[in-house]
């Protein structure tokens, strides 16, 4: 008897490594053979939230994996490609896209003759993998041979399970604690096997061994939709805003859903049975289960649909980041927006807040900043920008005269200035070269970056962090360092000549301190133009070349 236990145990054991290890093939498989095909649907197909709900649902139906598209939804909003209003609409869709799973095993894995089936598939994705070298038929071959081994999986754990049936019993029982203790075992196995889908397995073969009653299986289910919030909030910590308010969604969802559907349990299944008769579906419990664990999913989105607004504001409130805070427009009021005159010194003020910031980045990658420091603050000014140009809109469509529309064609030129000083100084961050170089320091770099900085100063829009603005005090200060960046220039060149410094290196400097020259002569222009009478016209065509 001991030695069958073990031997069960063993198989049992098995059969989930075999599932966990063909889930994880087959959805890498998908998601390169796939390509950027899947990136292109999540960062347009959100316009809507039926747009962003079909979305998540058809990505994690074609790549089998939820996981991997909350971490694209979530790149997105970081990336600003979407904003977090459809995020959650496509984590709510992922996790109804899970349920493609429940089917899978049901309707195929426990239905054929599983040597027939996978075998077959384990053997052609061998092939496609051995003869597809990098390209995408190598990686529909981890696919398929995923696939086939998802399936040898299954077939194992149904041999455990049907063994352990008539020596196992589980906890099977209708009342509160053995509801509870059904509810702990699929979170606990959720959380051993970091996958629902593989919780959702053993529930579903557990259930065809007649191991559970499909009202305890569903409990089970229950649970391991709630195990998979404590993996969002392990993968949240010391993460991202943005991630940590998708890891919030995530567990908001699957805990209201698992909280309302446990009180409804019981007429849930009954109402799952009597759908299962009208549907005509077989009287299996892994397909009675299979459609529980979708009506579970569906039963969320339509708890959330009412709530999601208000979600989505209460997370913007949470997890809120410095840089997050400072990227918030602190002038543009839509209030002002009947008065031309008062609208465009908040646009003015707005964009004076823009560029103080674009200028510390500058400064920042003067001194030597690295790239993710520098990038923060160039995605303060670009969010920023993106506040204003929204402004903008509204504002233009109001009747003003012709001195305001001109203030206005002047403010948005010195933004654009300003937006060139931010992207360029983020260029120059990423060609930082690595701290265990051994280039030569050379004095005129030095003197470039003290000149640099000295424009910087007399650029900075913000009168408290700089000093104070003088025309004929800038104009010296370029030249200066424009002189200073032509001496740069000419010893790095003499440096790559005598062998002092690499080619690599020198071109590397090169391209660094072009782009740090580019975002001060930016800098300077705007200023310029920010503090050129107002009763003049802007100079009219020929810095829109400069900025181009």
């Amino acid at each position: 008897m001991p030695v069958n236990v073990w031997t069960m145990a063993a198989t049992l054991a098995g059969g989930l490594g075999l599932f966990l290890l063909g889930m994880t093939m087959m959805t890498d498989g998908l998601k390169l053979a796939a390509g950027p095909a899947l990136e292109r649907i999540l960062a347009s197909a959100t316009r809507t939230r039926w747009h962003a709900l079909g979305s998540g649902v058809l990505v994690t139906t074609l790549v089998q994996s939820s996981t991997a598209v909350t971490v694209a939804a979530i790149g997105f909003v970081n990336a600003g490609l979407m904003t977090l209003a459809p995020a959650l609409w496509v984590l709510f869709g992922a996790n109804v896209g899970t349920t493609m799973t429940g089917w899978i095993v049901a309707l195929v894995g426990l239905k054929f003759d599983i040597e027939a089936l996978a075998l077959p598939l384990i053997g052609v994705g061998v092939a496609l993998r051995l003869s597809g070298g990098n390209g995408r038929r190598a990686a529909i071959g981890d696919a398929l041979a995923g696939f086939g081994m998802l399936f040898l999986g299954i077939a194992l754990l149904q041999q455990a399970f049907g063994g352990l049936s008539e020596q196992v019993a589980l906890p099977t029982g209708t009342g509160p604690w053995a509801v509870l203790a059904q509810v702990l075992g699929g979170v606990v196995l959720t959380l051993l096997t970091q996958s629902s889908s593989a919780s959702m397995a053993i529930a579903l073969t557990a259930a065809q061994g007649g191991l559970l009653t499909a009202q305890s299986a569903a409990a089970v289910v229950i649970g391991a939709n709630i195990g998979t919030t404590a993996t969002a909030i392990l993968v949240a910590v010391g993460a991202t805003p943005n991630a940590r308010r998708a890891a919030a969604a995530h567990v908001a969802f699957n805990v209201l859903t698992g909280a309302v559907a446990l009180v409804l349990l019981p007429w849930l299944v009954q109402g799952i049975a009597d759908m299962r008769q009208a549907m005509g579906l077989a009287p299996d419990p892994a397909i009675r289960l299979a459609l529980f664990h979708t009506c579970f999913n569906v039963l969320g989105v339509l708890l959330m649909w009412p709530l999601a607004g208000a979600l989505t504001r209460w997370l913007q409130q949470r997890f809120r980041a410095a840089e997050e805070d400072e990227a918030q427009p602190q002038h543009l009021d839509d209030t002002v927006l009947a008065v031309p005159t008062l609208a465009l010194d908040a646009l003015e003020r707005e964009i004076e807040r823009a560029g103080h910031v674009a200028v510390r980045a500058a400064r920042a990658a003067l001194a030597g900043a690295d790239a993710a420091a520098v990038g923060r603050e160039e995605r303060i000014v670009a969010q920023l920008d993106t506040a204003v140009d929204a402004f903008v809109e509204r504002v233009s469509r109001a009747q003003m005269p012709r001195r305001s529309a001109e203030r206005l064609a002047r403010a948005l030129r010195v933004q654009r200035y300003q937006q060139t000083v931010a992207e360029e100084a983020a260029e120059a961050a990423r060609l930082r070269p690595l701290p265990d170089s051994r280039a030569p320091q050379l004095p005129s770099e030095q003197a470039f970056v003290q000149a640099a900085a000295a424009v910087l100063a007399l650029a900075d829009p913000l009168p408290e962090a700089g000093a104070a603005a003088d025309q004929a005090a800038l104009d010296a200060a370029v030249a200066q360092a424009l002189d200073a960046y032509q001496a740069l220039k000419a010893a790095l060149l003499d440096a790559g000549a005598t062998g002092m410094l690499h080619m690599a290196p020198m071109e590397l400097a090169l391209r660094r301190h072009s782009a740090l020259r580019r975002a001060i002569e930016q800098a300077a222009k705007a200023a310029r133009l920010r503090h050129a009478p107002r009763r003049q016209d802007p100079e009219p065509a020929a810095a829109r070349g400069d900025i181009a």
